[in-house]
């Protein structure tokens, strides 16, 4: 696959942040900053991009500058620091949402791609919703290279059998499961590190409050420590009791708790579908057969998304490369090199139908509840609410940890909500 699309040759147009630049007027050339956290398991996918680049622009040297862990903990840390100093990379990978806007656009730190979205016809191509989530004011501030689905329950499809268990519907399911599971040996749901707990709760959140009450977080309409809240926080509790929270989860990263539901040591594991990247391009895996997948309990009918993107920093040393960067990511070229191998679905609607023959059983089962499941924008990965929120609810999963108390969660939760602004 990726030496046919190495043969492609994209016409484009390269827009400088000023206006249009024709590939006359000023070639790229020189070095290009990609800035990201996709190394390891997720590299090959960033790396196929960066193939189709360089054959298309040789005259220009790309830097793949990754910084690993964490879902983009690590990676964001640096950035701010690069950000604020005033040396910012070429282009860097953002979630959509609020961790874009909320962060660096209404702090003047990246130009506006407006012209870019008109010329490219992207605003035909990208989802109303996602273009919004990317718009600041009128403007659009980065182009979206795909969409990830958060509320996914992973498998092995061998095992559940062996042990006679069906993959849960309801969390209530799973909860009755649970003591089989555990007499059996093996843990009913396998936790990674920290933000991994966070990624847990906001599906137990999605599941206990609907796509309306969740949304309903943010703009005020559900109590940030009403009734409904404690009941996410209550049903938390009788889910951490069936996993490995507080026994080894602390030092798994995703991809280790995954191998464990692999391995027939876990049941079952809640994590985005770049699991289902892992587990197709490292561990060579079928869908549906080497591993099972469903929406996580309670929440079948809500897909809750993410999408990866990348903008343009003011200060960037190198703007006509960047733009050409930014004009792969959003063609259908470049989001049909990169997805298949990422584990994620185009962002653009035109790019599986373009080549459908690239994606898997799994891939074509998210293209499809995207299309027409209700939408729900992940918090753990920068949709929901602004950085000051999601740096303060580490804190808040620490207290429900160490105390247990619903109560103190949700009066934890309401603080931080007051002192963020994220909450309506």
């Amino acid at each position: 696959m990726k030496s046919r699309l190495l043969l492609v040759v994209l016409v484009i147009a390269l827009l400088s942040v000023f206006g249009v630049v024709s590939a006359q007027d000023e070639a790229p050339s020189g070095e290009l900053e990609i800035f990201s956290w996709w190394a390891g398991d997720e590299g090959p996918a960033l790396e196929a991009l960066i193939a189709v680049y360089a054959a298309q622009y040789p005259d220009v040297e790309v830097i793949n500058a990754t910084v690993t862990g964490g879902s983009g903990v690590n990676a964001r840390a640096v950035l701010k620091t690069r950000m604020l100093g005033g040396t910012p990379p070429a282009s860097f990978q953002v979630h959509a949402g609020q961790e874009l806007t909320g962060t660096w656009v209404i702090a003047d730190r990246m130009e506006p791609l407006t012209d870019l979205f008109v010329a490219q016809g992207w605003n035909e191509a990208f989802p109303a919703q996602l273009i919004e989530q990317i718009s600041y004011e009128g403007d659009v501030y980065s182009v979206p290279v795909n969409i990830h689905r958060s509320n996914v329950m992973w498998s092995n499809p061998a095992k559940l059998e062996e042990w006679g268990i069906a993959a849960p519907a309801t969390w209530d399911e799973f909860l009755v499961a649970c003591p089989t599971l555990q007499a059996a040996g093996v843990t009913p749901l396998v936790v990674g590190e920290a933000w991994t707990v966070n990624h847990l709760w906001e599906s137990v959140a999605l599941g206990v409050l609907g796509a309306d009450g969740w949304a309903g977080i943010w703009s005020g309409e559900t109590a940030a420590d009403g009734p409904e809240m404690l009941a996410v926080w209550d049903k938390f509790s009788e889910i951490l009791a069936c996993s490995n929270v507080g026994v080894d989860s602390a030092g798994l990263s995703w991809q280790q708790a995954i191998d464990k539901v692999i391995a027939g040591e876990a049941a079952f594991n809640i994590m985005g579908d770049w699991a289902a990247g892992y587990m197709v391009t490292t561990l060579e895996l079928e869908p549906g057969v080497g591993f099972g997948f469903n929406a996580s309990p309670d929440t079948a009918g809500t897909f809750m998304w993410l999408s990866d993107s990348f903008g343009l920093p003011v200060g960037s040393p190198n703007p006509v490369a960047t733009v050409a960067w930014l004009e792969l990511l959003g063609s259908v070229e470049g989001q049909n090199a990169f997805n298949p191998l990422k584990g994620s679905i185009p962002a653009r609607i035109d790019a599986v139908s373009a080549e459908p023959d690239l994606y898997n059983t799994y891939l074509q089962a998210a293209a499809a509840d995207w299309a027409s499941n209700d939408l729900a924008g992940s918090l753990a990965h920068g949709v929901a609410a602004n950085e000051r929120f999601m740096g303060d609810f580490n804190q808040v999963i620490e207290i429900y940890l160490a105390s247990g108390s619903s109560a103190a969660a949700s009066a934890a939760f309401k603080a931080v909500c007051a002192t963020s602004g994220a909450c309506g």
